[in-house]
């Protein structure tokens, strides 16, 4: 444990019906425990009233009432749907930036924070199927669809569900540093931290490879994109000759390497054009385009616009 930190007070406060996955963002609280070898987090399950709430699939957990107790982070659940919540969560949650350093929203979660006010005049993401919903229903906040999660000041509001361990991660770097956040991100075996701005559509995911052998010659790439990666080189990786691998790639991913390959290297300069502010010759560079003409020409066939133009378009950086 870092000597003399004091014990964070961790909450997970669940609505009724809540998604049982909503679970997920305490595991690596634990698991930063676990690098430490003693309880940095303490982490507890709340609800308004206390006792015992029912999930999303019947089964009932206890809980401690979330007012007996303060804590330096708070999660709020996700409720079974968007439905208005109780009056006395949403008052709970009103008074709750007051003394608790921050909030956080897992996935439709947000609809909550939106109603007690919380994300007014705030950047805030949901799950995708929900985005423009949140944006119509509470237009005082800036709706950002293709996040994974975003962070602004006290308030901090997820995704998907899964999206909710990489917000807690992120949490756990700000605590403990990025070295601690890797070997928590190793001990949930989690093979890639997702950073808040990466889009939520994956291009791995998008490419579905089937067997291990294109799975792991997708990884290798994406994890070396600034090298050549030659069909020769990723065949090897897979450990097949590069006619036969050309030929699986495609039936499995319904794409060339090639093109799959540009595809992730894409989906990586546009997340560095966004969330950072590396010269765009540099991404180029970074990301295996060669140079900035190539990365522009690209971009323009993918997305319709410049590198440029998405770096203006982007929000500006939050500071904490």
């Amino acid at each position: 444990m870092i000597s003399g930190a004091p014990m964070l007070r961790v909450a997970l406060l669940v609505p009724d019906g809540f998604a049982t996955l909503s679970f997920a963002p305490l595991a690596a609280f634990e698991a930063a425990n676990l690098v430490l070898g003693d309880r940095f987090y303490d982490v507890h399950v709340t609800s308004v009233a206390g006792g015992r709430v029912a999930n999303s699939f019947g089964m009932e957990v206890d809980t401690e009432c979330v007012a007996d107790s303060a804590f330096d982070t708070l999660f709020v659940g996700s409720p079974p749907d968007v439905r208005t919540p109780s009056q006395q969560l949403l008052s709970f949650l009103r008074g709750a930036p007051t003394n608790t350093r921050r909030v956080a929203s897992i996935c439709i979660a947000a609809f909550i924070l939106g109603e007690a006010g919380l994300l007014d005049g705030r950047r805030a993401t949901t799950h995708w199927m929900f985005a423009e919903e949140l944006r119509r229903r509470y237009p005082k906040a800036t709706v950002e669809v293709d996040r994974i999660f975003i962070a602004d000041g006290p308030i901090w509001t997820s995704a998907g569900m899964t999206a909710g361990l990489d917000l807690a991660l992120s949490l756990v770097e700000r605590d403990l540093g990025a070295e601690r956040a890797r070997e928590a991100a190793r001990v949930l075996v989690m093979h890639h931290r997702r950073a808040g701005g990466q889009s939520q559509h994956s291009t791995l995911l998008d490419l579905d490879a089937k067997s291990d052998r294109v799975q792991k010659a997708l990884l290798y790439a994406k994890r070396n994109l600034s090298a050549s990666l030659s069909v020769e080189d990723l065949a090897e990786t897979a450990c097949l000759g590069p006619r036969q691998f050309s030929r699986v790639f495609r039936a499995e991913t319904g794409l060339s390497p090639a093109k799959a390959i540009e595809n992730l290297r894409l989906e990586a300069a546009r997340l560095m054009l966004e969330q950072g502010r590396l010269p765009i010759e540099s991404i180029a560079n970074e990301t295996g385009f060669g140079d900035r003409e190539r990365m522009r020409r690209s971009f323009v066939r993918a997305f319709g616009q410049t590198p440029q133009a998405i770096r203006n378009a982007a929000p500006p950086l939050a500071s904490f």
